[in-house]
């Protein structure tokens, strides 16, 4: 029987768990994931014992980039479980717990070696366990090593160690490198200099090769010509083989890393696709109408933890509101099941998991004779054997009740925003925004009955903009920058779009739905989703929301999203399955680079730094006429792959992300449930997971103000 497929999640979390274990294997009992912690992210686990039989206790040093890591897969209880009693910022004040060790999880910058350093010549702690993010360079931990020995502490350091955990998981298949807000303005701007071009490359490459290391096998990579892409995939492909040739001990072939991936065949092995932001805009600034799409968008999502305002008093709002902290994990069973969903149907589950919560917590209520829950423990009246059952339900009951409070706060504070921005709308129009006419774009952005946020206007202008296949004249443009400017947008986005937007329009790859809307799904979902109605007026009534309730509802009846493929998705398809994707994908794809880091052929040589930037001033498939990699064979090119890592330069989209997951489970459906061999996986990674709002205002505005 085949063992089942470890996500990347899980395999990160196997990897901080070893760290948290003094980097000692832990016993099978604790890596088992048939049960989960009750509060935290992974099953319980009994910290590594002493000589004495005593728990280690430990206190865990991380810098913020380890904070990141640590934070977006575990929780305070987790690493209690695993003995840390304290976690402590390495650049915060910590005082002096000599008597117990420390665990640092950092990035091996020349700072916080020092840091460390000073730790240990003023004894903060007992033995000192370092973990590096990813690997030192040698004249790095050859300056530490004197700096250690110069002070006579050496006998104090227990371990030190290479992790290569630089990158950030948000759920099981998502991934990004934390590399900030800024990496699609850098990468395209001409005001960044060469050294910090060189910079970014090789963090996301050092990034890359991270997550190659953490799921345990070296991938076939393919990336079009010219642009950032191109010089990641070049330099990842140096780097890994010189790793195999070089390293002693071969990160991909150790007991630790999955069967047979040291000497896996090219069949068996995941694609890695490198593509640059620019192939397509759109995804970055689009109105979405699935779950987590609008959280992250509406809600400002971030290492999967969002802010909700709720009112203090649901019977008073005049007493205002309070705002409250959500975490948003794979061990949250609401968010599981319905992240990828469409925000109607997450209405009607919560209405049915809160239907069923009721009838669970009205059964144990009856067979105990308590008036409710809170009485359950003060009731001394039940049968033990009644009693004994019901209080030991209580806590997981409890539990389920605070999941699905927090998910009806979640849909009331998007519902209202839907509400008050027209997001239905937008998501609408957006739907069909190559049948919209120039006269039709402009009567939108001058009526303001049409949506009042300036922003979103903006949004879907430049989407149309990007998607149209009619050609905008001088004074049209004008006209239409006019239009925005009088409701207060900021139009300097739409000077670098005009620049870039001839280029987009040629590796975008717009899509027809994969299969006709049916309209009886449609309404077996809104017979659901209109029965939360009730309970959300209820709730909403005081906030003017709940009136408009069935309106909104209604307004979206007609346009529930059907299977459309972004452009990365078709690219993805092209690469994966040959057989089944379009003639026109494959044809965007057929003279992508192929480079292979186990062969002794597909490499090639090295581009500059500056070129870069070279996307924005030539045409798709040339990077100055340098060739790096080699071009794929035929049969390279049709080989297909069951594994897919896909990476965006510049930027990541949850509506991708969405998407690549959406195609992945569909095709593997069609493929017939028969054959195992045939369910595909994509995991969907980027330099840093960026709303619209970010995207549009801080990077593209800023690309504009300079190209003006």
């Amino acid at each position: 029987m085949a063992l089942q497929q470890q996500s990347l999640r899980d395999r990160q979390v196997a990897s901080i768990e070893k760290i948290l274990n003094l980097n000692s294997v832990a016993s099978e009992a604790s890596t088992t994931n048939d049960a989960t912690s009750s509060n935290g992210l992974i099953p319980q686990a009994t910290p590594i014992l002493n000589s004495d039989g005593d728990p280690i206790w430990k206190v865990l040093v991380f810098d913020d980039l380890g904070r990141d890591v640590i934070s977006s897969v575990l929780r305070v209880n987790d690493l209690r479980a695993w003995g840390v009693t304290i976690h402590l910022n390495i650049n915060s004040q910590r005082h002096q717990i000599p008597d117990v060790p420390v665990l640092y999880l950092v990035e091996p910058t020349e700072a916080n070696l020092k840091i460390i350093a000073s730790d240990l010549s003023r004894n903060l702690y007992a033995d000192a366990y370092i973990n590096f993010l990813y690997s030192i360079s040698r004249p790095a931990i050859e300056a530490f090593a004197s700096q250690v020995a110069s002070a006579g502490t050496s006998e104090n350091i227990a371990q030190v160690y290479d992790q290569y955990l630089n990158f950030v998981v948000a759920e099981p298949d998502l991934f990004t490198l934390a590399m900030g807000r800024e990496t699609y303005w850098a990468l395209n701007s001409a005001a960044t200099p060469d050294d910090k071009l060189d910079e970014l490359v090789d963090r996301t490459v050092t990034g890359l090769f991270s997550v190659a290391v953490t799921m345990g096998t070296i991938p076939i990579i393919r990336c079009p010509k010219s642009g950032p892409a191109e010089m990641i995939a070049t330099k990842l492909d140096r780097k890994l083989r010189d790793h195999i040739l070089n390293s002693r001990d071969n990160l991909f072939s150790s007991s630790s890393q999955r069967p047979s991936s040291g000497h896996a065949t090219t069949l068996s092995r995941p694609v890695l696709i490198i593509v640059d932001r620019s192939v397509d805009l759109v995804p970055m600034l689009s109105h979405s109408w699935t779950y987590q799409s609008l959280v992250h968008d509406v809600l400002k999502m971030r290492l999967n933890r969002i802010t909700v305002e709720t009112p203090i008093d649901e019977t008073n709002p005049s007493k205002g509101s309070t705002k409250k902290a959500y975490d948003l994990n794979s061990n949250d069973f609401f968010w599981s099941r319905n992240a990828g969903v469409p925000f109607p149907q997450v209405a009607e589950d919560i209405d049915a998991e809160l239907t069923k919560y009721k009838e669970d917590a009205a059964d144990i209520t009856r067979k105990t004779g308590a008036s409710s829950l809170e009485d359950l423990q003060n009731d001394t009246s039940a049968s033990a054997q009644h009693l004994k059952a019901a209080i030991t339900l209580l806590p997981a009951l409890r539990e389920r009740k605070a999941t699905l409070d927090m998910h009806m706060n979640i849909a009331t504070s998007l519902l209202k925003a839907i509400k008050d921005r027209q997001l239905d709308n937008f998501y609408q129009l957006e739907e069909t925004i190559t049948k919209q006419s120039k006269a039709q774009i402009l009567d939108l952005l001058n009526d303001e009955s049409k949506g009042k946020e300036p922003l979103d206007k903006l949004r879907l202008f430049i989407i149309w903009f990007l998607s149209t296949e009619s050609d905008v004249s001088r004074a049209e443009m004008t006209r239409f920058e006019e239009a925005l400017g009088r409701i207060g947008a900021d139009t300097a986005p739409i000077q670098y779009v005009k620049r870039v937007r001839e280029l987009t329009r040629m590796t975008m790859m717009t899509s027809a739905p994969t299969q006709p809307v049916q309209q009886s799904a449609s309404n077996e979902i809104f017979r659901g989703f209109s029965s939360i109605s009730n309970r959300l007026t209820d709730r909403l009534k005081d906030g003017a929301l709940g009136a408009n309730f069935e309106n909104l509802i209604s307004g979206v009846k007609n346009f529930l999203p059907v299977n459309k493929d972004l452009t990365v998705t078709k690219i993805t398809e092209s690469i994966m399955d040959p057989a089944s994707a379009s003639s026109s994908a494959i044809a965007k794809t057929e003279n992508y680079l192929y480079f292979d880091p186990r062969s002794a052929n597909a490499r090639g040589t090295m581009p500059a730094a500056s070129q870069v930037r070279q996307q924005g001033s030539s045409m798709p498939g040339t990077l100055g006429g340098l060739a790096a990699g080699s071009q794929a064979t035929f049969g390279q090119r049709r080989q297909g792959f069951s594994e897919a890592i896909v990476f965006t330069v510049g930027g990541g989209s949850m509506d991708e992300y969405g998407n690549l997951q959406d195609w992945a489970k569909r095709t593997s459906a069609a493929s017939g449930s028969g054959s195992t061999g045939a369910k595909r996986r994509v995991v969907y990674g980027s330099t840093e997971l960026v709303n619209a709002e970010d995207f549009l205002m801080g990077e593209l505005a800023r690309l504009g103000t300079e190209s003006g």
